[in-house]
């Protein structure tokens, strides 16, 4: 192993694009999004459009920032630059804190679904092999990763392309079952109670749940440090990728809507599972289970990639311990994988011992972490414009789009967030459990980061040509 090797630029745009794309579609789009339309009816949709808007915004802010200055760990170094240390030592750990809770939920959850074909083989080996699996292919090469993210996010965009061709079918060809009185037709986003069935109050409870599905996209800014030309990559990636998933989540709750009535969605299992048996297809459960285990392994590798990539960035900022400063020949960061991997291996023994509506609070915990650092992308970005120039505004290669009313209405949208899910009941804990965790990462700044920072500044502050008595 060398210390003196640098992160190897080995991303390209197609292994960039997908890698945001698969992130973003997971099993909140194949499980959540049921539990999205319970809460709002068809009027998720507009809860999608919504936050696939500002969700953008923040990618674009984020693409200005680093199409100026591509580094690893990159958020968390702009809140640093931009705002402050404390900052940039807040963010980048909520992100970490976020990767590995997302993280152990997926392993579970894989562990769960090989169980659907090998029930009498412990759980535990499944997810063992997984964590082994994936800790070698972050540690070859980034280029390894980042192929196998691109296949992975295929075959979960494939399924979702197939479901929404299927749906089309169902609604406009009359493939549907026989023992079905349900007419599939547009006409079904509104005789069932209307469009806004539970009124405002269930649109606004639905955001957050709607928020944590598309979390996962700003490890876009993570690849900025390995990207082989980021100025042109990272662009045509962030333009890329909300489009599509505002097509793909968008499209496909409408045609799920379309098909059955909303309150019958998630009903009898997952609604991909409805929409291909309905189409007569009897091995429904198989394909979906497959698609599933691909997204979990996506989301499991992703989140294994960002967390190391960040405490890498951080830790060459004196941020994280320096242990995680170090690379392979290959310039991945191993000790970040093994740690990680470490994590992990603890989870799964702690899965075992948290009853499964604690889960619940875990994803709330996780979209408190996913809306704290975009509310951080957002504000350095306004902070980055106000320490430039004019003529360095206008020299800017990615500008955010409708500056400065854009950024102010994503920053509303994600501080409006945060206040609901304190005012609903089912998500407040999260809130407790957010601020808990900002203040412990505010003493442990004041404790561990700030003196150090402070003494290297004296050090530097030394002129060379003094002799300093020991």
């Amino acid at each position: 192993m060398s210390q003196n090797s640098t992160l190897q630029r080995g991303l390209n745009t197609r292994h960039i694009r997908f890698l945001a794309l698969g992130s973003a579609i997971g099993t909140g789009l194949f499980y959540g999004s049921a539990t999205a339309i319970k809460m709002a009816g068809p009027s998720v949709l507009l809860a999608y459009i919504v936050a696939g808007i500002a969700i953008y915004i923040v990618m674009r802010a984020l693409g200005e920032m680093a199409v100026q200055n591509p580094v690893s760990g990159s958020f968390s170094h702009y809140a640093s630059q931009y705002i402050g240390p404390l900052a940039g030592f807040t963010t980048g750990w909520t992100y970490v804190f976020e990767m590995i809770i997302v993280a152990l939920a997926d392993v579970t959850a894989f562990g769960i679904y090989m169980g659907f074909w090998y029930p009498d083989v412990p759980r535990w080996i499944w997810i063992l092999s997984l964590i082994m699996f994936l800790g070698a292919i972050n540690l070859i090469h980034v280029k390894v990763f980042g192929e196998l993210e691109f296949w992975l996010s295929i075959v979960k965009v494939s399924a979702i392309v197939a479901m929404i061709l299927g749906g089309i079918g169902l609604m406009f060809y009359g493939f549907h079952a026989d023992h079905s009185s349900v007419v599939p037709g547009i006409q079904n986003l509104w005789i069932y109670d209307g469009f806004m069935p539970h009124g405002i109050a269930g649109l606004v409870a639905c955001l957050s749940v709607v928020v944590f599905a598309f979390g996962g996209i700003e490890i876009i800014g993570i690849t900025a440090g390995e990207s082989q030309d980021p100025k042109t990559t990272l662009p045509k990636a962030i333009n890329a990728v909300p489009v599509r998933i505002l097509l793909f989540y968008v499209l496909t709750i409408f045609v799920l809507m379309s098909i059955f009535p909303w309150n019958q969605i998630g009903s009898q299992g997952s609604p991909f599972v409805q929409i291909f048996e309905n189409l007569g297809i009897q091995s429904a459960a198989t394909i979906l289970n497959i698609v599933v285990i691909t997204a979990a392994v996506s989301a499991i590798n992703s989140d294994v990639f960002g967390a190391g990539r960040m405490l890498y960035g951080m830790a060459n900022r004196g941020q994280a311990p320096r242990v995680f400063q170090k690379l392979s020949r290959n310039g991945v960061p191993w000790m970040t994988v093994v740690v990680m991997a470490g994590v992990l291996l603890i989870g799964v023994v702690l899965n075992y011992l948290i009853p499964e509506n604690v889960f619940m609070i875990i994803a709330s915990i996780a979209t408190f972490a996913t809306v704290w650092v975009w509310l951080m992308i957002l504000l350095s970005q306004v902070a980055m414009r106000r320490k430039l120039s004019t003529a360095e505004i206008k020299a800017l290669d990615f500008p955010v789009i409708g500056w400065p009313y854009a950024p102010a209405f994503a920053i509303g949208f994600m501080v409006f967030i945060l206040v609901m899910m304190g005012y609903f009941p089912d998500s407040r804990p999260a809130i407790y459990v957010g601020i808990t965790w900002l203040v412990l990462l505010m003493i442990a700044y004041r404790i561990w980061v700030k003196p150090q920072q402070n003494s290297g500044k004296q050090n530097n502050s030394i002129p060379q040509n003094i002799e300093i008595e020991s």
